[in-house]
């Protein structure tokens, strides 16, 4: 009943920029946070960015000052805008969402599918 679903992956060069949008839909009582994750080949999971419904964001330190995260309350989209890509950010990218249902006590995690970012040297 919750789906979250990722676009704007693709590959860049060094240097460059890409938008990644993730737009949720379903039936749910309250989106309290979305964001995303990523985990490249032979590596962990790790957080790149998390933003409240509030407002409140959360970066990881190695894309603080590149990354910027934003929400639509309206639209029950999160976007991340990536600057200044090199080839240490090619990963999949992974939209998370915690979000309350009708009648729980204790908020869920949902994710998405993933799309693929490739930055080229």
């Amino acid at each position: 009943q919750v789906q979250l679903v990722e676009s704007g992956g693709g590959l860049v060069q060094a240097g460059g920029s890409l938008r990644l949008s993730c737009a949720a839909s379903g039936r749910f009582f309250r989106i309290a946070l979305m964001g995303w994750y990523r985990q490249a080949p032979g590596k962990q999971r790790e957080l790149v960015a998390t933003v409240t419904s509030e407002g409140s964001t959360t970066y990881g330190d190695s894309v603080k000052g590149r990354f910027t995260i934003s929400r639509d309350n309206v639209k029950l989209t999160t976007n991340l805008q990536m600057n200044a890509l090199n080839p240490e950010d090619t990963a999949v990218y992974y939209c998370a969402a915690d979000i309350w249902l009708s009648g729980q006590i204790q908020r869920m995690r949902y994710w998405g599918e993933g799309t693929l970012v490739t930055v080229s040297s």
